[in-house]
């Protein structure tokens, strides 16, 4: 009964991409050689400028099939419902491609600081990057929300620091963290860059959520946040044009202190207000369908006993 709900919901969009991860592994597998081909290896992007695009959705290990397989399948069912399939489709080509140009560029970098060759021929591919873009879209729309990670219960808007402070902190002790440690980050941060500035919200058809409780200094602990919000400016600038503060110009309230329609706290508002409602719809339709089972059950039993 609970097998069944956890199985419902999954869209025909993640079942497609599941099968894209799981069809390039297996692919992968069977004609090692293509590797170089779909797999970002800075030496190679140019002219192979297409490893941007393939390496996303190529996996090299099966525990790295599965965890992308799961992943897509779970967290797409809360995300794709509330954003749309196409906008969904966007956001994880968006983030796959910034993330890759984000790696490719830091991996020639550092080849010219260190001169490591292994930076230049190191094969970088995996969905890991998109899966953590998705953790910062749930931290977006549901943050209250109680994840499991484990045995532990983490709210969704603890879940991309947490994730990012396990992968540095295992990077220490392993010695293959540059294939997997720069595409987890840089998912985390180019996703964030997106939907901050950039997705287009349905309700206002304005670009971006400026809420606080999105701000980049969100993502650390309270007392890391006035060192970090100056920081956070410089992006504002960057991508917006001016300095963020706290004014209430700025901020879209009227003179009697009262948010404005298309302000960043109505925005917020109405973010989570339709993640909540999607979150009852589900959590509803899934006990219904517990308790359809478990009638049929019942039924069937009846009918043996007769």
């Amino acid at each position: 009964m609970q097998g069944s709900s956890f199985y419902a919901g999954f869209t025909r969009l993640c079942k497609g991409l599941a099968v894209i991860l799981v069809g390039g592994y297996v692919l992968l597998q069977i004609f090692p050689s293509i590797l170089p081909y779909v797999a970002l290896i800075p030496s190679r992007t140019i002219p192979f400028a297409w490893n941007l695009i393939t390496a996303g959705y190529v996996e090299q290990s099966i525990l790295g099939v599965a965890i992308s397989t799961v992943g897509l399948l779970l967290l797409g069912k809360w995300l794709e419902p509330l954003w749309g399939s196409k906008e969904f489709l966007k956001f994880i080509i968006v983030v796959n491609l910034l993330t890759s140009i984000c790696v490719f560029v830091t991996a020639i970098a550092l080849y010219y600081i260190t001169r490591l060759e292994n930076y230049l021929y190191t094969p970088f591919s995996g969905f890991h990057g998109v899966l953590s873009g998705f953790l910062v879209g749930i931290k977006q729309i549901l943050p209250d929300q109680e994840l499991s990670l484990f045995i532990l219960k983490i709210k969704a808007k603890w879940m991309p620091t947490l994730v990012a402070l396990i992968s540095v902190t295992t990077s220490f002790f392993t010695m293959d963290s540059v294939s997997y440690l720069p595409t987890l980050l840089f998912g985390i941060y180019m996703s964030w860059i997106y939907l901050r500035y950039f997705q287009r919200q349905p309700e206002t058809s304005l670009k971006g959520d400026p809420s606080d409780d999105f701000s980049f200094s969100s993502f650390f602990p309270e007392f890391l946040r006035p060192v970090l919000d100056p920081i956070a400016s410089v992006f504002h600038w960057v991508f917006c044009g001016r300095i963020s503060d706290s004014s209430a110009d700025t901020r879209g309230d009227t003179l009697d202190g009262s948010p404005m329609p298309g302000s960043d706290s109505v925005d917020a508002i109405r973010r989570r207000e339709r993640g909540a409602r999607a979150l009852e719809q589900r959590l509803a339709a899934g006990k219904l369908s517990a308790e359809g089972k478990l009638e049929g059950t019942s039924h069937e039993g009846a009918a043996e006993n007769v």
